[in-house]
């Protein structure tokens, strides 16, 4: 099976022909389905016993770069890091140490693949459950995360340093053992804060906004509580409601700090659609490393309606966009998906009219769609503006890591 390679990066042509899409669509289909096996899904170094994430050691003078992602629960954070962690390549994601139920494995939240470690920022929980129906306060609430020691780690890891991580079980609410982790070349923190306390952000190398809108959040909690674990409309307003002041007060916010934001929201094209999603990637300019994604013509603003020849969309249809724009009184360049698509193959046609995607040949990114199909997302601009932001990940990791060769080469000459 084949690809079209390009030696050069991929600049937009006015038109293709339609056999190089058919082509890359076949190809595309076919690497994906013998890639992407069971077993990749646990990562080879974790197949034997281990007790930390030491999978592909730094190299000398390496420095790990942090990636910061925040968002509430439910909000498809853990479908977001396995997009990120298959774009480096290997094998996927997997549980610490095997997780719970393998040999010598424990109840952990932290994964590994073999460049990144993702930590989930819950271990700095000040409080088990149970200290929290004493101190009367939510997991949302700033007091009851343990800022000093969650920046005391972060610091250290990239530094170069293992630290012995705490534990918040989410099985059964306690706090259990601490367990080492190994500094690796890319290490995610994901969570509720992590872009709260200002020590954290200065050792952030790129940060992330999963901002699901109230309707949305609503509609994905019916469907999941109601419709499937029979739970009544009254109790699902009222835990929405019980989390908002502490959503409101202290995880909103962050967006100000990301360079990165994936706005959720419901469709514009009908009114009356509660399933259809407008997914907005919301890209900061000037930052270090990173060049935001463009539709058709950089820095310009653009609307546009796909053939229905080339991308099949149920109703109500589909429509893009790029534009200019503030945010938190930052200039970003913002890219829009609205409406689904029934034919992910076909998602070639929109990839050959972005710039600045970060991928390495034509057709990357819709084979990294194509490989986690049925991961949620995955017909609409969820999956696609989430597989962009990976790809802008790697391409930064891969520019500072060059950049960080260099300057050592540099001092080994003058040395």
């Amino acid at each position: 099976f084949f690809f079209f390679q390009l030696s050069t990066p991929y600049t937009h042509q006015p038109s293709h022909s339609t056999m190089k899409l058919s082509m890359t669509v076949v190809a595309l289909a076919a690497a994906t389905a013998s890639a992407f096996t069971t077993s990749s899904f646990r990562p080879a170094a974790l197949r034997a016993s281990t007790s930390s994430s030491s999978l592909d050691a730094l190299k000398d003078g390496e420095t790990p770069i942090i990636i910061g992602l925040a968002a509430d629960s439910g909000c498809g954070k853990s479908t977001f890091m396995r997009r990120v962690t298959s774009t480096f390549g290997g094998d996927q994601c997997g549980p610490l140490g095997g997780g719970f139920g393998s040999e010598d494995g424990w109840e952990t939240n932290t994964l590994v693949s073999d460049m990144a470690t993702v930590i989930c920022l819950d271990d700095y929980h000040l409080n088990d459950r149970e200290g929290r129906k004493v101190s009367g306060l939510t997991a949302l609430n700033t007091a009851e995360q343990k800022f000093d020691l969650m920046y005391e780690h972060v610091k250290a890891l990239k530094d170069g340093q293992s630290v012995m991580k705490p534990i918040y079980n989410h099985v059964n609410g306690t706090l259990d053992t601490p367990e080492k982790i190994e500094p690796t070349p890319v290490i995610i923190i994901e969570g509720l804060h992590p872009f709260v306390d200002e020590r954290v952000r200065e050792l952030i190398d790129f940060s992330l906004y999963l901002d699901i809108s109230p309707d949305v959040k609503l509609n994905w909690k019916i469907q999941r509580d109601m419709e499937e674990r029979g739970h009544s409309l009254e109790s699902i307003m009222a835990s929405i409601e019980a989390r908002k002041p502490d959503f409101d007060a202290y995880i909103e916010p962050q967006k100000e700090f990301a360079d990165y934001v994936i706005e959720v929201l419901p469709t514009d094209l009908d009114p009356e659609d509660k399933k259809t999603l407008k997914v907005r990637a919301i890209q900061k300019k000037g930052v270090a490393d990173f060049n935001p994604t463009y539709l058709f013509d950089e820095g310009s603003d653009i609307t546009w309606t796909p053939s229905a020849d080339k991308l099949s969309t149920p109703a109500p249809g589909m429509k893009l966009s790029y534009s200019q724009e503030q945010y938190f009184g930052s200039d970003v360049a913002v890219v829009t998906m609205d409406g689904s698509f029934d034919n992910i193959q076909e998602l070639v046609y929109v990839e050959s009219n972005l710039g600045n995607t970060n991928s390495k040949f034509y057709g990357e990114v819709t084979q990294a769609m194509l490989s986690l199909a049925d991961s949620p997302g995955s017909n609409n601009g969820t999956g696609l503006m989430q597989t962009l932001a990976a790809f802008a990940i790697r391409e930064l990791y891969n520019k500072k890591a060059a950049s960080a060769k260099l300057a050592a080469s540099k001092e080994a000459v003058v040395a």
